[in-house]
Formats: C-alpha cells, structure tokens, sequence
C-alpha cells in the first residue's frame, strides 16, 4: 500500500476517479522523517529516483540512498550553522544533490527556496533584499557562483556559500562533505505550520512575490500526482521542470514519492524532443508530464514511438486543440491538462476515471472548492466570465494553499479579500462543469512555461536613454505560447529604426534572465490610456492578435 494512505481517506467512484479527500496527520509531520525515512525503513530498496545528464552519466537512488545522503546533509547543514527557520536558496537546476539537499532542508526545518539558475546578480540580491537567506547552494555551472559573488560583493552579506561537484573559490563543496560526514543522529522536532519553502512567483508590477508553503504543502499534492499525473506505485514518473520553480514540486518529489513512485531526472540545458524520448524509452517511463511548449516541439518534430508511457499531463499555458489531437493520434493517449499556481497546488484537472477534454482545465479538484464569481460577487452562468476563486470548508484554510506573501501582508489579506481566495485568473465552466481558461485579470506573461511578470522588464527598459515610455506584454507565439514584446515611445532625438530595435534588445536581454527575454519591439507615437494615466496593456494586447 502507498504510504500516502497513511495520512488520507479517499472515497473514488467504480471508474476510479476521486470523489472526495480527508487529510490525517499529525501536527510534527515531516515528509523527510514520515515519508522518505519511513518507506526507506520499510522498504529500502524501493526506487526513488532515475538520473542521468547529456554526459550519459546515471545515477539510480533507492529510497535508502535518499534517507542516509539526505541525513549527512544535514549533519554538514547543521555544522555549517543552518538552523531551524533559516531560509536558504537553493539553485541546483537538475543535479541530483538537489533531491539530498530538499530533503534534508525539510529535516533540520530550515526554509528552502528554491530558484532558476539563470537569476542575474540583481534577481540574487533582490530575493537575498527580501527573504534575509542565510545561505546560498549553487550549481558550480552557467556562471552562477559568479552571479552570487558579485551579489555579495554589491549587497555586503554575510551569507554561508556551497556549490556541489566541483571546488568553486569562496564555496564550499557540498558534494565532498555530506561524503566525509556523519549521518543525523536524530529527528528534529518541526510542527507542520512551520515555513517550509518559499517560491519567488512574478506578479504584475515591481519585482517577484514570495510565496511562503508551510509542511502539510507535501501532503497536498497527493491528488496532483495519483489523480491526475496518474503517477503509479513502482512506476517512473517524468515531469519536465528545472528545480527553481513550483512545477519541481508538483511533479519531481512529493507527491510521486507519496504514492510510490520513482522520479525521473534528465539534468540537461538545451531541450531536444528526441533525446528526451530517447530518455523516456531507455528508462521505461510510465507517467509523463510537461509545459506546452514540450508538447508543441514534440508534434512538430514529429513524435516518437514511446510505448512506456501510460499517461500524460500538461499545464501551464494554452494550448492549441489541435496539437492535443495530433499528440493522440501520434501516441493513443489523451493529455490531461490542469489549472494550479505557486499559491496554490492542484486546483482543476481531468482527472483519473473521466475523459479528458481537449483545452479545458478540467474539472475542480475534490480537495477545493473551486468556483466562479463574476465582477459584482455574482454566480456567472454556464458560458460566462469570471473568475476562478477557492472557497474554504468549515472556514479552514485548504491545505496546500500558500500561508503568506514574504513581508506583505496587506497583499495576502487582498487575494483572500470577503473570505475567499482570489486567484487572479478568468474562466468560464461548460455545462459538464468543466472549466476553460479565459486569461488573467492581471498582465502575467507566460512564455515557454515561464510566469514573468512585465514590470521585471519595463523596469531595465526605461533605464534606456531612446526609451521614454514602455509598456511590456505577452503576445501569441506559435512555440512559446506568448513571447514578450516591448511597446515603445521614443524620447527626442531617437528615430525608429532597425538598428535601434537591435540596441534596446541587446541592452535589456543582457541583464535579464533568458527566459525574460525581449523577442519583438514596437516603436509607438503615444500609448492608450485610462483617464487616470495607466497603460491599456489589454487593449495592446488585443491589437497585437489582430
């Protein structure tokens, strides 16, 4: 029996699918001692994870392996000075010490946060400004242990630095360490609202928010991996994230350990569809799970035969209906899209035991209640607009939604305005009470899987001396989804032309993050605004699809 039985009841109809959830835990749960150590007591030689890189390198971990490199990390953690409640970020894209190190974070209670490897100094200091992190765990590649040199030596902190693999000058070497050290001797007491991990999501103007998740977060996503990635007991599961953002822990750790299966981990840089199928035939696949983006290059390279696969997911950004029919017909199996955020875990999907339906977000998860308000606190009718919010049973916070935004309160009070949590995003339901995603209320761009909010941009943009005013958004791009595009009123004595165009990219896209990068610029004579002075972006936006 899955573990995650342990710690929940289901009731599930004759076809299989979920009809309601309750939660049993106890208030010190920990899903390193409760669940990792457990099913390493129980059965050791369980697999846990598959990893390989472009190198053919490969590592296969039992849960056992998992339990003890975990625990000497966190003797080297402990002895490093890293205590309960310190917050650490973490930027390990896809190596294998990411899963040691998560693990042992969540055993000595210290506050992971997780971000992409292609932060610049600024995004560093911003996030090391807000979170007052401790310690910095970085991969010894793509120039990161530079990046978070300069940010030190610009922000004057005190911070304790690892990488892992490799002797980095100013880091220590995490991978030599936990080899040499000892294992925890002990469980560390934690209680389960303790902060647990901490994501940087984008938000539409300034700079990222940080999403605080406390240590029942693990447990939430239960019905992400068993009822709708259909991740199997023994089976191998493959989702395609890099560690740095919220999808790695939606499909990469707890709730696919939770119901007993194995990870797969492929740590490259540059997707190829190919050699990703070639992954997923050489090491038996079961269950698989990607961005759109994926699934766009796949079809149109052309899909491989992956007889391995038994599911497939998707969410993320839209996606055409028609790559949902060419992905079947290729393949025999149906997509289940789904509808979640960093806020959140799994709100809506086409679950296990009912039909997928092509572009819609399926369904709402048995653990929410999930619906629809229109503008004046109205319920729309079926085919109309509003926008999707999760109201609480009994007044109860739902587990697995998020416990703060990081030092603003008054945000965190704004999205569960009336009692309810406001997600921000519209959609409309079907007469099945399926839901289909209409946009967001707000101006987040989603690119490549990537939530990237335009103020990040604007704010580089308007440091250019051409530039007057800026107004950034996500236009349609066929592989992408939405690719950023830079709106521009010129200041004097700048003239239009594709010389400029070149310069401005240039300027901005060497000191942004890559997957924020400029594709297309528009040089613009004035911009449309409200009577108040704001940017109409859905009025650009609509005018970019036209």
């Amino acid at each position: 029996m899955s573990i995650y039985k342990r710690f929940c009841k289901e009731t599930v109809d004759e076809n299989g699918r979920l009809l309601d959830i309750e939660f049993n835990y106890p208030n010190n749960f920990n899903f390193g001692y409760d669940v990792v150590d457990k099913i390493a007591e129980e059965t050791p030689d369980k697999k846990a994870m598959v990893w390989c890189n472009t190198e053919n390198e490969e590592h296969i971990f039992s849960f056992a392996d998992i339990s003890l490199m975990s625990n000497k990390v966190a003797s080297v953690l402990l002895d490093g000075g890293i205590k309960r409640g310190d917050k650490v970020i973490v930027a390990l894209k896809r190596h294998y010490e990411y899963w040691f190190l998560a693990v042992a974070l969540h055993k000595i209670g210290a506050v992971m946060i997780p971000v992409t490897h292609m932060l610049t100094a600024d995004d560093f200091i911003y996030r090391l400004d807000a979170s007052k992190a401790v310690a910095v765990i970085a991969t010894p590649f793509n120039d990161v242990p530079k990046h978070v040199t300069e940010a030190v030596a610009r922000g004057g902190y005190n911070l304790k630095l690892w990488t892992v693999q490799q002797d980095i000058p100013g880091f220590r070497n995490l991978t030599k360490e936990m080899e040499a050290a000892s294992p925890l001797a002990k469980r560390i007491e934690t209680v389960v609202t303790d902060p647990m991990v901490l994501y940087f999501t984008s938000g539409t103007t300034g700079y990222p928010k940080g999403v605080m998740h406390d240590f029942s977060y693990p447990l939430a996503h239960i019905v992400t991996a068993a009822y709708w990635q259909q991740a199997e007991d023994n089976g191998l599961h493959f989702t395609v994230s890099e560690t740095g953002w919220a999808k790695a822990s939606w499909g990469k750790i707890y709730g696919q350990w939770l119901v007993g299966s194995a990870v797969m981990v492929f740590d490259f840089d540059n997707f190829d569809p190919r050699q990703l199928a070639t992954v997923i035939n050489r090491y038996g696949v079961t269950s698989f799970c990607a961005p759109p983006t994926i699934y766009r290059y796949l079809v149109k390279k052309g899909v491989p035969e992956m007889p391995s696969l038994r599911h497939t997911a998707t969410a993320g950004e839209y996606l055409n209906p028609e790559i949902f029919r060419l992905f079947k017909e290729k393949t025999g199996l149906e997509l289940h899209e789904g509808y979640g955020q960093t806020e959140t875990t799994l709100l809506a999907a086409n679950f296990k035991g009912m039909k997928a339906v092509d572009g819609s977000l399926g369904v709402s998860s048995p653990q929410y209640d999930v619906r629809l308000i229109a503008k004046d606190g109205s319920i729309p009718k079926p085919g109309e607009i509003g926008e999707i919010v999760v109201v609480p049973r009994d007044g109860k916070k739902p587990i697995g939604i998020f416990t703060a935004y990081l030092g603003n309160d008054e945000m965190y009070k704004e999205v569960w305005r009336d009692g309810v949590y406001h997600t921000g995003d519209s959609a409309w339901l079907d007469e099945n009470g399926a839901f289909w995603f209409n946009g967001r209320f707000d101006d987040i761009i989603k690119s490549g899987g990537f939530r990237i909010g335009p103020g990040e941009i604007e704010d580089i943009l308007i440091t250019h001396p051409a530039v007057m005013e800026c107004s950034v958004i996500g236009v349609p791009d066929p592989l992408r989804g939405q690719a950023i595009k830079a709106i521009i009123v010129l200041a004097e004595g700048y003239e239009p032309s594709h010389k400029l165009d070149k310069e401005i990219k240039d300027y901005c896209n060497s000191r942004l993050a890559d997957y924020k990068w400029i594709r297309i610029v528009e040089f613009t004579e004035a911009m449309p605004k409200t009577i108040s002075g704001k940017i109409r972006k859905a009025e650009q936006r609509k005018a970019a699809e036209n």
